[in-house]
């Protein structure tokens, strides 16, 4: 269950690819079914519960504010295995997973210090939930490891995917004196007013370097496929049980693009 569409070519995109390489490893040993879209609230309720209902036997659930749905339907469908990207209540059939990106925005931190040269980013986030802050914290430390002086204008724009308010969002923060763009949201549209400033930033989830061939520096990239894989054949085995799980980078789960616009 996605949050945003897989178009975004981000976060829901890169969650969807995960999706694809389960039915390339296990081929017709299953059968896989998506929701796009689907709001963070009562649609998510309804969402969980159509798929349980249609016979889906394990259910992701891949956006922070689908956590009480998922917590309240797993209750409803005790024989039925669901997991939750990014949250924190489990259950007898109900399991966690997040991926540490907070490594990666550590090392996003220390380039944007290197490249910056007004010392200043600007900071495009979603909403205030552990991950984003997390990551907001770990750009900084790495940053201020390079530049101690170095700064982060943070604009909120209360949105996993609005190229709008994200586009808007790049252009006041370079108006406001950032030279290099960060974001915790899914859109390339971020990226694509760096293109067009002819200045730099970050992909997200995603490798975004055919939007922002010249602005682009890396990306930080999710790889979902090996655990989604990994756990549907749990499934498939009758080995499956609820977890905690957090992947990094050395678990191949974050991974940053080729770097690229470096000197």
């Amino acid at each position: 269950v996605y949050t945003g569409p897989i178009g975004d070519f981000g976060y829901s995109y890169q969650h969807d690819q995960g999706r694809l390489e389960v039915e390339k490893a296990l081929g017709d040993k299953v059968e896989t079914a998506y929701l796009e879209n689907v709001s963070e609230g009562p649609d998510a309720d309804r969402a969980f519960e159509r798929l349980a209902r249609e016979g889906c036997k394990i259910i992701f659930g891949t956006s922070f504010g689908f956590m009480d749905p998922e917590v309240k339907v797993a209750k409803k469908f005790p024989k039925v295995m669901f997991e939750h990207a990014t949250g924190y209540k489990t259950s007898d059939n109900l399991g966690i997973y997040n991926a540490r990106f907070y490594e990666g925005r550590y090392v996003l931190g220390q380039i944007a210090a290197k490249e910056s040269k007004a010392g200043v980013a600007g900071y495009i986030v979603s909403f205030p939930i552990p991950e984003v802050v997390m990551g907001i914290n770990s750009f900084m430390l790495g940053a201020q490891s390079i530049n101690p002086n170095f700064k982060a204008k943070i604009v909120w724009v209360n949105s996993w995917f609005d190229p709008g308010k994200e586009a808007d969002a790049a252009k006041a923060l370079f108006d406001q004196g950032a030279d290099i763009i960060v974001q915790h949201t899914d859109s390339t549209a971020a990226l694509q007013v760096a293109e067009e400033r002819k200045l730099h930033g970050f992909g997200q989830s995603s490798d975004m370097i055919k939007f922002a061939p010249n602005a682009q520096l890396t990306s930080l990239t999710d790889e979902w496929g090996p655990y989604y894989i990994s756990r549907v054949q749990a499934a498939l085995d009758g080995t499956w049980k609820p977890d905690n799980v957090w992947l990094g980078i050395k678990d191949g789960a974050v991974k940053l693009a080729p770097y690229t616009n470096m000197p």
